[in-house]
């Protein structure tokens, strides 16, 4: 007995969906980390905390996370200045190391939803 089936695969179809929902993922997993990090933030005004931004490239699809301030990279790498309570420095590093599970679930979820 033999089973003969057809089978149309459309490779470039599901490269561009998986891609599409990379991208997305990617997006959605920076959109958290910023809101994470930005629970951390040495705050005094909010000017540092309202600078952070999340942003994607499609082309190469990496993300980033950055705070535009002239004082941000030092807040971030000066270990020793003192913050209020739950703000710190490494406000960008700590939560990027301690959120990368999630990130990845974020960025694999939105894959399998988009190629289910």
């Amino acid at each position: 007995m033999s089973i003969k089936w057809d089978l149309d695969w459309d490779g470039d179809r599901v490269g561009f969906l998986v891609e599409e929902a990379a991208f997305a993922g990617l997006q959605q997993g920076a959109e958290h980390l910023l809101q994470v990090s930005r629970t951390r933030v040495p705050l005094e005004e909010g000017t540092l905390e309202r600078s952070g931004v999340a942003s994607a490239d499609r082309a190469s699809l990496t993300a980033a996370v950055s705070y535009d301030t002239v004082y941000a990279c030092r807040q971030h790498e000066e270990l020793t200045w003192r913050h209020a309570p739950g703000r710190t420095a490494k406000y960008l590093e700590g939560p990027a190391n301690e959120e990368a599970g999630t990130i990845g679930e974020i960025i694999a979820a939105a894959i399998r939803r988009r190629t289910a």
